[in-house]
């Protein structure tokens, strides 16, 4: 997909990477990026109230994406799933929290010098 001309179309906010923007994969990046060792599959379950389907489901694309590393194995005679970001899934994250914050700024802007809208966004007028 080629990139948006940032002044013929500031709104279009290319780098809202649709892998990351669905709500769960969200909340499964933020669990990740919080926790740079890695997180069990029963802790990431619970962190962000998935079904064991749905996780499963979220980490297989984010694994087939790049962005997360889905490494199995056993702990004594159980097996344990250990899920955590690759430094380019990191790398991306970042890049699309930017774009994010972006957005948050652009959208408090477009709301004027309403100070009530700029706090419950929580940043300050430009």
């Amino acid at each position: 997909m080629p990139k948006t001309d940032v002044t013929t179309a500031p709104f279009a906010y290319d780098g809202l990477d649709r892998v990351i923007h669905e709500k769960a994969r969200l909340g499964l990046l933020t669990s990740l990026m919080a926790h740079p060792k890695g997180l069990g599959f029963a802790d990431l379950k619970q962190l962000c109230g998935l079904t064991d389907g749905n996780l499963s489901r979220h980490l297989q694309v984010l694994q087939e994406a790049g962005l997360v590393d889905v490494i199995k194995g056993y702990e004594g005679n159980r097996p344990h799933t250990t899920c955590r970001l690759t430094k380019s899934g990191r790398r991306r994250f970042l890049d699309y929290l930017a774009v994010l914050e972006q957005l948050v700024r652009d959208a408090a802007k477009a709301a004027g010098k309403d100070e009530g809208a700029s706090g419950r966004l929580g940043i300050q007028p430009v």
